[in-house]
């Protein structure tokens, strides 16, 4: 079992948290080097943000069994290890990427998706998974709310 940890700028102003790491960044030891985190990149670029100014990780830094969704039990076992990349980070805005990272970290289903919501020091943005992408309406939403997180203050 490979774990895969964050990566990216450690002082980092936005970080991206997904879910758990696939088969290509188990490969390389990278998180979101796969399809979804391609197609990521394309945004990325798309809004001229640069993908090395960020800090990109998982909640869980393992692979899950057939790709599934993390189960409670993985998140609880990895929140640990997320937490501590928050602290070291400091970022000022975190995109949750997905249901698992904002249950994971604010503890509610997405239902403020797009909406920068303020919580202490950092700002958050949850948004869809990038592998959620394969849908149409829901890529314009991602790339929108990426948008939002091209220029923090």
């Amino acid at each position: 079992m490979k774990i895969v940890l964050g990566h990216g700028n450690p002082k980092a102003k936005v970080m991206l948290i997904g879910e758990a790491p696939g088969a290509q960044e188990v490969k390389h030891g990278k998180p979101f080097v796969g399809p979804a985190g391609k197609w990521l990149d394309k945004i990325l670029k798309k809004n001229k943000i640069n993908r090395e100014k960020l800090y990109i990780t998982n909640v869980v830094k393992v692979k899950t069994p057939d790709n599934r969704r993390p189960t409670e039990k993985e998140i609880k076992q990895w929140l640990p290890i997320l937490i501590s990349e928050i602290k070291k980070v400091k970022p000022k805005i975190i995109v949750l990427l997905g249901e698992s990272a904002s249950m994971a970290v604010l503890g509610k289903k997405v239902k403020e998706r797009g909406k920068i919501i303020p919580k202490g020091k950092i700002k958050y943005l949850i948004t869809y998974h990038p592998s959620a992408a394969r849908f149409t309406k829901i890529r314009k939403t991602i790339e929108e709310d990426i948008r939002k997180v091209r220029n923090p203050k």
